[in-house]
């Protein structure tokens, strides 16, 4: 996205660029110290210390640390790390590439061997000037050879979001800016839209160039995969934007940022049923990833709905036929239980549904047979497009998988975990397809501005789609529904269903996806425990907003 002086990672070597930008004079505290294989001077012990590093350890190292780092002397600085040579080119190119000066660094009272603190810099070039601040943390630990209490070097140490072999820069974009609107014309920006951040830097890697745009002049990280989007820090001189027009609706979208609040660790994908425009994406996570529309986690019960469409089209089972529902049920000597260990006398496909009976998703698949390892992926890939790596949203993004399985891993499919891995997008578009009763596959923006291909599904048989809808409607209307407590203050034409995926004995996840009217959602919160309880208001909220 932009050209400049950087510093970059060649054969697990640095290579630095000459240049850089004045600090003055500074003090530091304690002895020069080598990075973690570093010598230690004659007036030390022979006796390397061990153990975790003391308050005064942690505040004598991190102070030094922060003096050399102000002073612009990343040498020094380096030499406080246990990893001298990882860090100093890092240090470095903040001044040397970033022109990133006038540095002051506050910090705040350690949490154990963490201690957090506020930077606030001047990024200077090309006669531009602009404040730039953020918060950040280090950790300091004992280094293992010399027994130093050293900072634990990280890229992170310099930027919360440089990851490694990412590069910090300043300098003119090589790609024009642009001005992201919603399908009536409302401008996004990052300041109103924060989840939308990495969305619009994708879609100005991408559709910049032909939006019409000028460049600025900009400081950014620059990742060390290329195929990421560069992540803007600042913009010193705004270039000319050109417009690139979304399917995303402002309304919809607020809502989606305010729902996602509610949880950390969490995720909601709004879409429109009847034409597959996805209205609203939303991220509330530390690691800043765009979970929403790339993640890759089992979805629970929520992949009930596609195991439902495969029963019914299979003659398996339908909505008002009698089916069991056991408290466990066995499938090649391993036994699945129900949440709690509940059972149903005597209920409908309906009934079980909306209680998410996981006995009942997986006796009825046992006659299939051999057929039982494949047939579960082939009615995600026939009728809800899933698991073929060809949607192209305008974004990157993950199209579902749901590979063949065998033994008591096919069992564990049909109740959406084993190897079966889901999205919040996946999910709402699996919600829109039995809402519309086929598949429309999710863009963000319109096929016409690059000429891409959509893909495509074979339509719901009409029979199967109503049944889908009305044992959705009665999860989430219904007084033993596990989706209606989170559905209550939803209006219109509405339905949902409940998930939670355990993953390695930790808490579960929470899923939840429903309708309203033209408007379907899915909602991720890790190790939120029942869909219901977080991910439920999170999908109610976004539905609320209407669409």
């Amino acid at each position: 996205m932009h050209s400049g002086a950087k510093v970059a990672v060649i054969g697990g070597a640095f290579v630095l660029v000459a240049g850089g930008i004045g600090y003055g004079a500074y003090s530091m505290l304690g002895d020069t110290v080598g990075g973690d294989g570093g010598t230690r001077s004659a007036s030390e012990s022979s006796e390397v210390k061990s153990g975790p590093p003391s308050a005064e350890e942690i505040a004598k190292t991190s102070k030094g640390f922060f003096d050399a780092w102000t002073a612009g002397d990343a040498t020094a600085a380096a030499l406080l790390t246990n990893n001298e040579s990882g860090a100093e080119p890092v240090l470095s190119s903040y001044g040397e590439d970033a022109h990133i000066g006038k540095v002051k660094i506050t910090p705040g009272p350690a949490v154990g061997t963490k201690v957090p603190y506020e930077v606030e810099a001047t990024v200077s070039h090309d006669g531009k000037s602009k404040p730039l601040s953020y918060a950040s943390e280090l950790t300091v630990v004992r280094g293992l050879t010399t027994g130093k209490a050293l900072v634990d070097w990280a890229p992170t140490v310099v930027h919360p979001q440089l990851t490694e072999g990412a590069t910090l820069k300043t300098g003119t974009s090589s790609t024009p800016t642009i001005e992201a609107v919603d399908h009536n014309g409302t401008v996004l920006t990052k300041k109103k839209y924060p989840s939308l951040g990495p969305i619009l830097d994708a879609l100005r890697e991408k559709y910049g160039e032909s939006a019409g745009g000028s460049p600025g002049v900009e400081t950014w990280i620059e990742p060390a995969d290329e195929t990421q989007p560069d992540i803007n820090l600042l913009t010193l001189a705004k270039g000319e934007p050109g417009t690139v027009r979304t399917t995303l609706d402002a309304r919809v979208q607020a809502a989606a940022e305010r729902a996602v609040k509610k949880f950390d660790e969490s995720s909601v994908v709004a879409v429109k049923p009847s034409t597959g425009a996805i209205r609203a994406i939303a991220n509330h996570r530390a690691d800043g990833y765009n979970a929403a529309m790339t993640g890759q986690l089992a979805p629970g019960s929520t992949m009930k709905i596609v195991t439902a469409a495969m029963i019914i089209q299979h003659g398996l089972g339908s909505m008002n036929a009698k089916v069991e529902c056991p408290a466990t049920v066995s499938w090649e000597g391993v036994t699945f239980h129900n949440l709690d260990d509940f059972s149903i006398a005597d209920p409908t496909l309906r009934e079980a549904f909306a209680q998410s009976c996981n006995s009942t998703f997986i006796k009825p698949i046992k006659p299939l047979g051999d057929r039982a390892g494949t047939a579960l992926g082939q009615e995600a890939r026939d009728y809800f497009g899933l698991g073929q790596d060809n949607w192209q949203t305008g974004v990157a993004s993950f199209d579902g998988s749901v590979p063949e399985s065998s033994g008591a891993e096919t069992a564990a499919s049909y109740i959406g975990q084993g190897k079966v891995l889901m999205s919040p997008l996946n999910m709402a578009s699996v919600t829109a397809t039995a809402k519309s009763g086929a598949f429309k596959q999710p863009y963000l923006v319109a096929r016409e501005l690059d000429n891409r291909p959509f893909a495509t599904a074979r339509p719901l048989p009409a029979g199967v789609g109503q049944q889908l809808r009305e044992m959705m409607r009665y999860t989430a209307t219904s007084p033993t529904g596990t989706a209606t407590k989170a559905m209550a203050g939803v209006g219109g034409d509405k339905g949902a269903k409940t998930g939670s995926a355990e993953v390695d004995g930790q808490t579960s996840n929470s899923w939840f996806t429903g309708f309203s009217d033209d408007l379907a959602a899915a909602a991720v919160v890790q190790s939120g425990g029942h869909g219901g309880d977080a991910a439920g208001p999170v999908v109610a909220e976004v539905l609320r907003s209407g669409g």
